[in-house]
């Protein structure tokens, strides 16, 4: 299974995100357990308004906010679709690791 990629976010009600693909697959998250609460860098993203400024990362394939918060796109296909976490063949764990440029 090759890494998932987020081309387009679409901001719905509340912490819910529409995510789409770049292999045309669309979903939906709700980010509130994952952000209200946690505190950390995840204090501004409760702010609605900032939580709205959220874009695609071209050179990363997921979201990511104006304090370089992001989440991992293959974590974030898992909640939108429910699709198994691929797995790392030389470590059978789940790879999900990116470098800001």
């Amino acid at each position: 299974m090759r890494p998932a990629a987020i081309t387009k976010v679409e901001i719905l009600d509340g912490y819910r995100l529409r995510l789409t693909f770049d292999d045309g697959v669309v979903g939906d998250v709700d980010l509130q357990s994952r952000i209200v609460g946690r505190g950390g860098v995840f204090d501004a993203l409760e702010d609605p308004a900032f939580f709205r400024r959220v874009a695609v990362h071209p050179e990363l394939g997921t979201i990511v906010w104006p304090n370089d918060v992001d989440f991992c796109p293959d974590v974030l296909r898992h909640w939108a679709t429910g699709e198994p976490l691929p797995q790392d063949s030389s470590t059978g764990r789940g790879a999900c690791v990116h470098d800001h440029p």
